[in-house]
């Protein structure tokens, strides 16, 4: 499985940011941060590849002190690989 998180560091940016992707059309959902991304509040944003662009649109528009990353998430087997975008 291929997809990617936004992580912040206050949970409710996370759950602002869920929303305002969602007025933007975005499919995204809360989910829990893997332990290998060491920088935020436990939950994140989980979003598809196909929808980067505009993720990374409406973060530039929008000032989120807490911003902590965006982090690609490869799943390989029972692993996971994690990839730091931002």
């Amino acid at each position: 499985m291929d997809y990617y998180i936004i992580v912040f560091r206050a949970r409710s940016h996370t759950i602002n940011f869920a929303n305002l992707l969602s007025s933007y059309n975005v499919q995204c959902q809360i989910v829990n941060t893997p332990r290998k991304v060491n920088v935020s509040c436990g939950i994140s944003v989980k979003f598809s590849p196909k929808d980067l662009m505009t993720v990374e649109n409406v973060l530039a528009r929008r000032k989120f002190d807490t911003f902590g990353g965006i982090f690609h998430i490869i799943g390989m087997g029972g692993a996971q690989r994690v990839i730091r975008l931002k």
